[in-house]
């Protein structure tokens, strides 16, 4: 089109107006389409925007803080591992480290490796790096890879495996165990239970709560244990957790995992106060079908001074780490969001004019008949009829007809 078509096309465009003309359709097919929409949209938004997803309702999210306290004593026998008589494990050996945010660990399974000190000795034959030959020599000065300390140089037969040739380290001797117990050493932390006392407040509406019933006593905290009919209380046996998630507590405690406490405030303030309570989920959140890396551990070491000398006791510690979130949100009923869910609702039905237009105008038999109804060309006494005339020319091009003059 050339550049004055465009220009007077622009025009044409710009002195027209268009209005909405109401057309009443007559017509089964449309009827039932229309209606049928009308009410898919008005059931939607009352019965799913409204009813279901409260949209009457003004909501706030869960502001909160968790502290932990863990109660519990266990007897171990570590002879066969090189400590001499019986050992009392209480709070402050098995929770490590004492205090976590939203977190706690508790020791299970032990491996103990007594009466270290600085000295020289051979690396362990379970440490790739550190078995040597004359093909593969121990360079001195050179740390062993994963290992346990740093190489001397010297290459000597392994006292575990005297086939196999060690290199000789630098390092804490002797160098730790890695037979693991077959079953676990702390099994008794079963029993250990854990007070989790939680705090929350939904600041837009001022109110404060916690996983405490208000009218609760000391006697109902120290007798009191969270099971499936008494799901108010906030002492928790470990086992009943670990049987929780669906684990058996001795296989866990073995190798130690990872498990979430999920504590969940979902609250409808139009009701009572007192009616927004906590809701509990357990989930363990590794596996234990995982080849490699199952479990959790992590070593420390209790130094002491023995004739002046300083030696440590090793300790590798596996445990499960409790890991506590809380999630949550409160509604209380607001005009505000009621409004705009019933405007929204309102602007939606237009949706069901739109598809009744396209099937009457695109999709039906009479389509031109319909259209000839819908669209009425007004022109006024002061119509710009340049655009008109154009038309008319092309047309008469078109056909090959002469215009008349």
């Amino acid at each position: 089109m050339a550049p004055p078509s465009i220009v007077r096309s622009a025009l044409s465009v710009f002195f027209e107006y268009d209005t909405p003309r109401i057309v009443h359709i007559r017509s089964k097919k449309v009827g039932v389409i229309n209606r049928f929409l009308q009410l898919a949209i008005i059931s939607y938004v009352i019965g799913f925007a409204i009813i279901y997803k409260k949209g009457y309702q003004d909501f706030d999210d869960v502001n909160s803080a968790v502290t932990t306290k863990l109660k519990g004593v266990a007897l171990t026998n570590l002879t066969d591992q090189g400590i001499n008589g019986t050992r009392v494990w209480d709070v402050a050996d098995y929770v490590i480290p004492p205090q976590e945010n939203n977190a706690f660990f508790v020791m299970t399974n032990v491996i103990v490796t007594p009466g270290q000190q600085q000295d020289t000795c051979l690396e362990s034959p379970s440490v790739p790096d550190g078995i040597c030959s004359a093909e593969k020599p121990c360079v001195p000065d050179t740390p062993v890879i994963n290992g346990n300390g740093v190489k001397t140089g010297a290459c000597k037969p392994s006292p575990r495996n005297s086939s196999i040739e060690v290199c000789e380290i630098y390092a804490w001797c002797p160098v730790e165990k890695d037979d693991k117990p077959s079953k676990p050493v702390l099994l008794a932390s079963q029993n250990f239970t854990v007070f989790i006392k939680n705090n929350i407040e939904f600041g837009k509406f001022g109110v404060k709560r916690r996983n405490l019933l208000e009218d609760a006593t000391d006697s109902y905290l120290q007798t009191c244990n969270y099971n499936s009919e008494n799901k108010s209380c906030p002492i928790f046996q470990l086992k009943t957790i670990v049987e929780m998630t669906g684990q058996d507590y001795e296989t866990m405690a073995l190798q130690g995992g990872v498990i979430q406490i999920l504590i969940q405030w979902n609250c409808n303030l139009d009701y009572s106060v007192e009616d927004c309570v906590p809701e509990y989920q357990f989930r363990r959140l590794d596996s234990n079908d995982y080849k490699l890396a199952k479990g959790f551990n992590f070593r420390y070491a209790e130094p002491y001074l023995e004739d002046g000398v300083k030696k440590r006791t090793l300790i590798k510690a596996y445990g499960i780490r409790f890991i506590v979130t809380v999630e949550g949100k409160a509604g209380k009923f607001n005009f505000v969001p009621l409004f705009l869910n019933i405007g929204s609702g309102l602007a939606l039905l237009s949706i069901a004019t739109i598809v009744c237009d396209i099937v009457v105008l695109y999709f039906l038999k009479a389509r031109k008949f319909f259209k000839e109804k819908k669209y009425l060309d007004v022109k006024g006494a002061d119509a710009y009829e340049m655009f008109d005339s154009m038309k008319q020319s092309a047309e008469y091009e078109s056909t090959g007809q002469t215009k008349p003059k």
